[in-house]
């Protein structure tokens, strides 16, 4: 019997049906369309793949299966291989086309893409892959990426389809629960609610009234919650695109009054700014996926690998380290999914060089409890805050300092570390300080109800930083160096390794 044509669009991390060009293509033609999610148990079982991630795709799907019933045909979700997915509907179906998205992600989902390119090639089906934002795939020269991407984000948004041709009786298939055993229950907490009205409105209220204060708190751990614009979730898994903000942005910038400007144009310039760094980042992960498992600079593969020590780093992830703003924010981390960057990079820091923890196992942690993890950022900035890219200096933070400069009198620490909600302010960036009769007084005994501080700071860098300069005094070690600059820098903006290891925070 002679099989019905169909093309196929495959939603992965862009699960919208405005500014997507593999859904608004397919709309151009009458061939009925098949828009399609596989829910892959093996990815789920990763080591970067969190429940948390699943209950915001879950949100997305609700709602994107929703938009599509309303151009004509509802979104189909199977679970299983995505190649199994497709060799099935082949014998039911005669594919003429498989349209997506460009994906840079885990090398996981690297190798599924090949294998369905290939199984496409030997089925002669035309597998058409689209950009996704800024993020050029196959870039010969770095120094072409500035000018591509933001040709690319210029171009005028793709409207929504009005209508797609679509398949007779076929199951549209369950989207699974939040709590379907297919997905690890590896965090306890609350999830930033997904699906595309939320994004809208979100960025509506950063726009009206939340945007003010961006810059200025954004560093700040609790107020930067609400002062950030909370799309980066929503950027991740594609509710929303880069150009869609960037355009409303720009609508913003022109309706403002002259006495709004003041206040506003620094911030929006800011988030203008962060978007463009985003996709630079996610850049590194695509013209040299290895970085998700090697270091950039090789000379730092094998640094701390055989040193990794359990205790450290559980007391780390549970926020039990000893040093109050640091468990704090891991705490805080641990429980909303979402931190302020400058935190992120803190605690990178800490892990890699106080407790000499390989970024390798601690970004398993951080990808899971992390709602926004997006690949390209993550494993970019895990070894820029670990020193190992040999074109950064090394950033080395102060959890006292930082406890100081951005939590002065304690109110962030004794919201999440309610073990020292009596410490007197005098005391609460450095309890291990407060003399035994002060402790009596408080009943919090340190070493008792708090623990001690797991390693000296100043020590710990101290030996750290030694043996950094030890790979950095290596012959070829600078050679090295120019070789990841020249692969992975950014080109768009004179190099400056200080500088540059401060330009990304997450929107």
């Amino acid at each position: 019997m002679k099989k019905n044509n169909i093309q196929i669009v495959w939603f992965k991390r862009d699960l919208r049906i405005t500014d997507h060009k593999p859904l608004f293509e397919a709309s151009l033609n009458s061939i009925p369309t098949l828009p399609i999610y596989v829910v892959e148990p093996d990815y789920w079982q990763q080591p970067f793949s969190s429940k948390r991630h699943w209950c915001f795709i879950n949100d997305s799907l609700k709602e994107l299966r929703k938009d599509l019933k309303n151009i004509g045909q509802t979104l189909v979700v199977r679970i299983g291989s995505v190649k199994d997915i497709f060799e099935n509907l082949s014998l039911l179906y005669n594919i003429k086309s498989i349209l997506s998205h460009e994906e840079t992600g885990n090398n996981w989902t690297f190798d599924r893409d090949k294998a369905i390119q290939n199984w496409c090639l030997k089925n002669h089906i035309l597998f058409n892959e689209f950009p996704l934002n800024g993020v050029v795939r196959r870039l010969k020269n770095r120094t072409e990426w500035s000018k591509i991407r933001n040709a690319r984000i210029k171009e005028e948004l793709i409207s929504s389809p009005t209508h797609l041709t679509p398949i007779l009786k076929i199951e549209e298939g369950k989207i699974p629960n939040k709590d379907d055993p297919i997905f690890k229950n590896n965090y306890s907490g609350i999830v930033q609610k997904g699906g595309r009205s939320e994004a809208i409105k979100i960025l509506d209220s950063f726009l009206a009234n939340r945007g003010k204060n961006y810059t200025y708190n954004i560093s700040k751990p609790g107020i930067s919650e609400q002062t950030c614009t909370r799309l980066s979730p929503h950027l991740t898994w594609g509710t929303i695109s880069s150009k869609e903000i960037l355009k409303l942005i720009k609508i913003k910038k022109e309706s403002l009054l002259e006495n709004e400007k003041k206040t506003w144009n620094k911030n929006l310039s800011s988030v203008i700014s962060r978007l463009s760094w985003r996709c630079h980042f996610i850049q590194k992960l695509e013209s040299r996926p290895s970085i998700e498992f090697k270091c950039m600079h090789p000379f730092y593969d094998g640094l701390r690998e055989n040193n990794f020590d359990i205790k450290y780093y559980n007391a780390w992830k549970k926020g039990l380290t000893g040093y109050p703003f640091i468990d704090a924010c891991m705490r805080s981390l641990n429980y909303n999914g979402w931190i302020t960057f400058r935190m992120r990079a803190m605690l990178v820091s800490f892990a890699s060089y106080d407790l000499w923890l390989d970024w390798r196992k601690t970004g398993y942690h951080l990808a899971q409890t992390f709602t926004d993890y997006e690949p390209g950022i993550h494993y970019s900035q895990l070894q820029m805050q670990s020193g190992v890219t040999g074109i950064n200096t090394l950033r080395i933070y102060n959890p006292i300092k930082q406890s100081i400069d951005h939590d002065p009198n304690g109110k962030f620490i004794k919201k999440w570390v309610p073990e020292l909600n009596h410490v007197p302010e005098i005391w609460i960036h450095e309890p291990w300080k407060m003399d035994l009769n002060t402790q009596k007084t408080i009943n919090c005994f340190i070493g008792k109800h708090y623990p001690e501080p797991i390693v000296n700071h100043l020590e710990a860098i101290k030996k750290a930083k030694s043996k950094m300069a030890l790979i950095q005094k290596k012959e070829g070690y600078m050679q090295g160096s120019k070789i990841v600059l020249s692969k992975l820098g950014s080109k768009r903006v004179k190099q400056n390794r200080k500088n540059t290891s401060k330009q990304l925070q997450l929107i």
